[in-house]
């Protein structure tokens, strides 16, 4: 993974690419001007395409078993969560959860057990894309405890998930055992039709 983040072609590619990428996945999602839920998945989808690209698809195993519930892809036989956050660092969905007891349950049992591969996209700001070892994730769960690491949510309210604290996650990208690339977030002009491919599926004769 660490050649992901320290050859300057790759990276290069990454800083020049994932903006538009992430640009047409939101595009592909948009509903009357708002960005749909479903752009989670197309990120996740970019992410492992660029990790398939860069190290080969016999390497990259995504037909993870749901009985694994953080690891979303493995590279050389390792597993890795992807996570991607939009706007600013104030706290990063674990997982989402149905019910107030499904979050609890959750939030007694969590301790990070992979690495993971964390997006931060920031439009018109500096982002960046992030690898974060499972040891220090580890390193600041233990020194932050529990409670201060994870964030339920509010009893009354509609539980969506569980989320990983601002502070907890500020702590992890600017480890000096995380690995960055630096990513400038801006928006350029792009002619896109949702609708486009799948006419010319409909109109292709085979």
């Amino acid at each position: 993974m660490d050649s992901l983040f320290t050859d300057q072609t790759t990276v290069k590619k990454i800083q020049e690419k994932l903006p538009k990428l992430f640009q047409i996945a939101e595009l592909e999602t948009m509903r009357g001007g708002k960005v749909g839920m479903e752009v989670g998945s197309l990120r996740e989808r970019i992410l492992v395409a660029l990790l398939i690209y860069k190290f080969g698809e016999q390497n990259v195993k995504t037909d993870i078993p749901i009985t694994e519930p953080e690891a979303d892809v493995y590279v050389f036989d390792k597993p890795f969560s992807i996570k991607t956050l939009s706007n600013s660092l104030n706290g990063l969905k674990l997982v989402w959860t149905v019910d107030a007891e499904s979050a609890v349950k959750f939030s007694t049992e969590y301790v990070p057990s992979c690495d993971m591969i964390f997006e931060h996209i920031y439009w018109e700001r500096q982002g960046g894309l992030y690898c974060i070892p499972k040891s220090v994730q580890l390193e600041i769960f233990e020194q932050m405890g529990r409670a201060e690491y994870i964030k339920l949510p509010k009893a009354g309210t509609n539980p969506r998930g569980v989320e990983m604290r601002g502070k907890a996650l500020k702590f992890l990208v600017k480890h000096s055992e995380t690995l960055k690339i630096s990513i400038n977030w801006q928006k350029g002009r792009i002619e896109f039709d949702a609708f486009e491919r799948w006419i010319e599926l409909w109109d292709n004769e085979e």
